[in-house]
């Protein structure tokens, strides 16, 4: 790993020593045990295996190697995957499945929304980002908005049948506050033409300008660090009453502790210069998003050490800010030193082919093992998960992708996906068959967002 990649990384691994995994709040994993034989086996820490033998127990990885080299248990359940090959399951970094809809326009500002609270776990996007070997997802608020809220990290487990009490909480992936509050997402926000809407009454109090909107973001940020001041003050000195808790405001401080890291939606090169301005001046914890001018000062993201999840569209089209948006963003950034990962921005671009954003990358030069990475562990760190996630590694949990032939062949089909040591796509199933090869109607209800 290049030493600018791994300081790009290096926040990742700050949050993983404050992250006190909440136990309780999980499901119960899978006690079976799985070998899987015979697989060419991409671990993304470590070189290809082939002939590889992935050993799982409880849900958690137990081994990882060559047939032969591998003690293998007996009495576990046998998988032959000789011709296939077998992946760690794709991380998500932006996407918004789930039903997930955009911002109130009400303000330019919503730290205190939760995606969370509007995710339905039933909703047919999720099935077909299992379908797309997808296992981990950052669900998003939409971008309309200086700051449309928190995100929610998701893992894609199975959810019990309807009728049951199956919920969101089932998904989260949380870790502790140091004030002990649960913080199971980022914070999303945004500029450029999204948020800076202006002329009529229906756009509300955006601001209208590049200019303004930098300045909302920073007075809403200053505010944050004066109430966390005053909280300090009140807890140290009984004399001094304590503000009234502001539930938006707590998120922000979150932000400021680099408990909670900011999701930022840019993408012209002013604008993500911009971002970088904002993240030094405040010192968060940043991930630039979409980025698609990056290519242009990818010396200067990289001299921050702030890593880029980008995306890769069929038809670049829609706004003028993304017109710039070219296949060679994540060669060149990461010949920079710039972290890189894909993600799919659902239903900007379906979910099933996070894969093929990959490849196109390769296609315009970015090494493969980086490409591979760039939808797996590379999106794993900058969600603060890569302790749990990512790659396939001893004790690290059984998040699985069994692939029919190459990962970065158009002809490549994913066959089945695993959480945590359980089954949750499987493509010779009929019904889940469908999310795989379905058309409109495994989309939802028409309008849905991230549907």
């Amino acid at each position: 790993m290049r030493p600018a990649a791994l300081l790009a990384r290096s926040f990742a691994g700050s949050l993983a020593l404050v992250a006190v995994l909440l136990v309780l709040a999980w499901p119960a994993r899978a006690q079976q045990t799985h070998i899987f034989r015979g697989a060419t086996v991409y671990p993304i820490s470590d070189a290809p295996i082939e002939n590889g033998v992935v050993v799982v127990e409880g849900g958690t990885i137990e081994a990882v190697g060559e047939t032969g080299a591998v003690d293998v248990p007996a009495g576990a359940e046998e998988h032959d995957l000789s011709g296939h090959v077998l992946m760690p399951g794709l991380v998500d970094t932006h996407s918004h499945i789930g039903r997930v809809a955009g911002g109130d326009q009400s303000a330019a500002f919503h730290p205190g929304v939760r995606a969370k609270d509007a995710i339905s776990v039933r909703a047919p996007s999720l099935m077909r980002a299992r379908a797309g070997g997808i296992t981990t997802a950052n669900v998003m608020p939409g971008s309309g908005l200086l700051m449309s809220g928190q995100t929610a990290y998701l893992k894609l487990r199975e959810v019990p049948e309807k009728g049951s009490s199956g919920g969101v909480e089932d998904l989260l992936l949380c870790h502790q506050s140091e004030t002990g509050e649960r913080i199971c997402g980022g914070m999303k926000m945004a500029n450029g033409t999204n948020p800076m809407r202006s002329g009529d009454a229906a756009a509300g109090p955006l601001p209208g300008t590049r200019a303004k909107a930098a300045a909302q973001a920073r007075q809403l940020l200053t505010e944050a660090r004066a109430y966390m001041r005053e909280k300090e003050e009140a807890e140290s000195n009984p004399d001094v009453e304590a503000p009234d808790r502001d539930l938006g405001m707590e998120a922000l401080a979150q932000v400021l502790r680099g408990e909670r890291t900011v999701h930022f939606h840019t993408h012209r090169a002013d604008d993500i210069l911009t971002t970088l301005r904002l993240r030094r001046e405040f010192g968060f914890e940043l991930v630039l998003h979409h980025a698609s001018e990056a290519w242009k000062v990818a010396d200067r993201i990289a001299e921050a050490g702030v890593p880029a999840s980008i995306i890769v569209l069929d038809a670049p089209g829609g706004k003028p800010e993304a017109d710039e948006l070219v296949y060679r963003t994540g060669r060149v950034l990461n010949e920079a030193g710039v972290e890189v990962a894909y993600h799919t921005d659902d239903p900007i671009t379906d979910s099933r082919l996070l894969l093929r954003s990959a490849a196109l990358g390769v296609r315009a030069g970015l090494p493969r093992d980086e490409a591979l990475e760039s939808v797996t562990l590379a999106g794993a760190e900058m969600l603060g998960l890569a302790d749990r996630t990512g790659s396939l590694e001893e004790g690290k949990e059984a998040d699985l992708v069994i692939l029919s032939g190459d990962p970065l062949s158009t002809y490549t089909q994913v066959l089945q996906t695993w959480v945590e040591g359980e089954k949750v796509f499987d493509r010779s199933n009929p019904e889940d068959r469908e999310f795989a090869t379905g058309g409109y109607r495994v989309y939802g209800s028409p309008g849905g967002a991230g549907e």
